[in-house]
């Protein structure tokens, strides 16, 4: 399955980045503004260099590595969701 398709059908995805396992639920995934293929979601679990284990965070899909797709689901979008957002050039899936 593809980010894509878990975004579609709402599953969770685990990868590692910047040296730290993370498990989120994927938002959006397309083309960012500097035309980096991105992803923006909200972090579940996971390490971080920030210190912010949880919260909204974009990846660059070029630095994901061993990325998979659970079979956890999640309900909804998180509340501060932002549809079509600007920071993405091209969207090419969104919930």
């Amino acid at each position: 399955m593809s980010i894509a398709e878990a975004i579609h059908r709402r599953h969770l995805l685990r990868f590692i980045y910047a040296g730290h396992a993370r498990v989120v639920e994927p938002h959006t995934y397309g083309i960012d503004s500097q035309g980096q293929t991105t992803l923006c979601a909200y972090q579940v679990s996971g390490g971080s260099d920030s210190g912010k284990p949880q919260g909204w965070k974009f990846f660059r899909v070029e630095r994901m590595r061993d990325v998979s797709v659970l079979e956890k689901t999640f309900a909804a979008p998180r509340p501060e969701y932002k549809r079509d957002d600007n920071a993405f050039a091209t969207i090419h899936a969104q919930l």
